[in-house]
């Protein structure tokens, strides 16, 4: 099964750990006109951002509205991703996770919330369809009962720090 999972994957593993080196990505410009807490607030809904796509890679927000996903674009706090098949993508979130999603997968990222400042915060990830690395990040190591991953028949509490899981569910 290992095996199988690690061919499907092909060489996002590699990538994977590549990635975990992740540079932020190029800063946005600052809107034309805002009030004072507008920009923690958006900030505060960012997960984090696209590192790299290949093939067909959508990104769905949480009101169900679907982008195709290029490297630098923003994650909300409550997106999905969605691979077609012989794609895959990678994303780092703010605390430095990194995620590499596998073809003909979809994950959704349930909720996301990091203080750099504390270095407090939380995420759930839930596995639909598919297959999925991930690299823990600052939650993770300094808070692993923070991080949870949810497949249709498991809650995987994180004790590591690089882990793949699998999930054929539905489409």
């Amino acid at each position: 099964m290992m095996k199988n999972l690690v061919t499907a994957l092909g060489g996002l593993a590699i990538a994977g750990a590549a990635l975990a080196q992740a540079q932020t990505p190029p800063a946005a410009p600052a809107p034309a006109a805002t009030t004072p807490a507008a920009p923690a607030a958006k900030a505060d809904l960012q997960a984090g951002f696209v590192k790299s796509v290949r093939g067909s890679v959508q990104l769905l927000n949480g009101a169900g509205a679907a982008r195709t996903a290029s490297p630098g674009d923003a994650l909300g706090a409550v997106d999905r991703i969605v691979t077609g098949p012989d794609s895959s993508a990678s994303v780092v979130l703010r605390d430095d996770t990194t995620l590499v999603v596998g073809p003909s997968s979809r994950l959704d990222l349930k909720e996301f919330h990091f203080d750099g400042t504390t270095r407090d915060g939380g995420m759930l990830l839930s596995l639909l369809r598919g297959s999925m690395r991930m690299i823990t990040g600052l939650i993770g190591k300094t808070n692993p009962d923070a991080v949870r991953v949810e497949t249709q028949t498991a809650t995987i509490g994180i004790r590591g720090t690089d882990f793949i899981v699998q999930a054929d569910g539905q489409p």
